[in-house]
């Protein structure tokens, strides 16, 4: 007889921590024997099959196979099932939606990529109309063996702050078009910070805590994990670094997020096409960041120039955040900071103006937003698949 998603929760709720354990175990092991579950958990046998028949109630975790030891010795081997479900991650960018579906055990499901009109240098009412369509389709597409929905992360292209108040309209139309579409926990995070957790998770910011994570592309921003946690500020603006007063120069305005707008990706190749050599026009002049930075990889001494120039200019970004932050770690990404081309002029910046501070190119690419948001999405079903947190309560961020 089907259970209810109310009877769930309740005997969520009534999990033992061992049986949380088990669970949370699985997770990160993908499968375990009794014998090793109880050697990693230190449970005693008995402990250990009661958490697996609660575990089984659930329809959480199932046996799959047999494996046998040195000794000859075999033993029944346990994964998450497909009742514990999936989730779904979107990241809402500047040029594209990325939406994936992910098990809880961290499978991946299914992918999809979803084309913007224009580029969209903030959240609008036509990221929001494509989000819906992706949610719908990826809905469509569910296939009976990914099994419940439990949660769906939505990154986003502007601050978010864990006070709905502080959303603009624009937020919340998408908020409420979601809130439609599915009956389940929806987390809201910063596409910046998202890529941040996603590289102290699984890129090359794993074990540093104190790391700072700079998209260059579109938009100009920035993740800051002090101490091991993600640093989001009174209203969810920390690491907003497009609103930092540019430029500083004498009989010079600063200007309201002008940063962004010079250091930007549109910006820089505003001024190559206009500053590019009359004898070098068309069909040689770069209309396209890619444009540029491959004819700089191929050698051309012109579009290197600019490249370096860039570089430099995001190495004294660079600079600045280390001297304000002081982390051991800069990861570089976005859809320009990605390109490592600039990485050695960025570090000789870095060198000449603050001394030595590690620098890294993302080893993520384009995917690093979509895993972090699949990373909190997760995590959030799995403390509401335990009975940590229930149904209603606000997703706690950090993940």
């Amino acid at each position: 007889m089907a259970t209810s998603r109310k009877q769930n929760q309740d005997q969520a709720k009534s999990l033992t921590q061992s049986a949380r354990g088990v669970f949370r175990q699985l997770v990160v092991s993908g499968s375990a024997t009794r014998p090793q579950l109880a050697e990693q958990l230190k449970l005693s046998r008995p402990t250990l099959s009661l958490a697996i028949e609660d575990l089984e109630a659930l329809c959480y975790v199932e046996p799959f196979g047999m494996t046998q030891n040195a000794s000859g010795r075999r033993a029944t081997m346990y994964r998450l099932a497909s009742g514990a479900g999936h989730v779904i991650a979107v990241d809402a960018g500047s040029t594209h939606v990325r939406i994936r579906v992910q098990s809880i055990a961290g499978d991946i499901l299914y992918n999809g990529v979803y084309g913007l009109i224009e580029e969209q240098r903030r959240m609008t009412v036509h990221i929001a109309e494509i989000v819906e369509q992706a949610v719908r389709e990826t809905r469509a597409a569910a296939q009976p063996n990914w099994g419940p929905l439990r949660c769906m992360g939505v990154a986003l292209p502007t601050k978010v702050s864990d006070k709905e108040a502080l959303f603009p309209d624009r937020e919340n139309e998408l908020m409420h078009r979601i809130e439609t579409l599915i009956d389940v926990p929806v987390v809201f995070e910063n596409n910046v910070n998202c890529a941040a957790i996603a590289e102290g998770f699984c890129g090359n910011a794993v074990d540093e805590p104190f790391f700072v994570y700079i998209q260059i592309g579109i938009k100009i921003g920035m993740g800051i994990v002090l101490d091991g946690q993600l640093l989001r500020g009174r209203s969810g603006a920390a690491g907003e670094v497009s609103y930092l007063p540019f430029p500083w120069a004498p009989n010079q305005n600063s200007r309201r997020e002008e940063l962004e707008a010079y250091l930007g990706s549109e910006a820089m190749m505003a001024r190559v096409r206009n500053s590019w050599p009359k004898e070098l026009e068309s069909p040689e002049k770069p209309e396209k960041p890619r444009e540029l930075f491959e004819m700089a990889e191929a050698g051309h001494p012109v579009a290197r120039r600019y490249v370096t120039a860039y570089a430099r200019e995001i190495g004294q970004l660079v600079a600045a955040s280390i001297a304000v932050l002081d982390p051991g770690l800069v990861v570089l990404g976005g859809g320009i900071g990605q390109n490592k081309l600039l990485l050695p002029d960025v570090c000789q910046v870095v060198n000449e103006l603050h001394g030595d501070t590690h620098v890294e190119t993302t080893a993520l690419g384009e995917d690093a937003t979509l895993i972090g948001i699949a990373r909190m999405a997760t995590s959030h079903a799995q403390s509401i698949l335990t009975g940590e947190i229930s149904v209603g309560q606000s997703a706690d961020q950090s993940a």
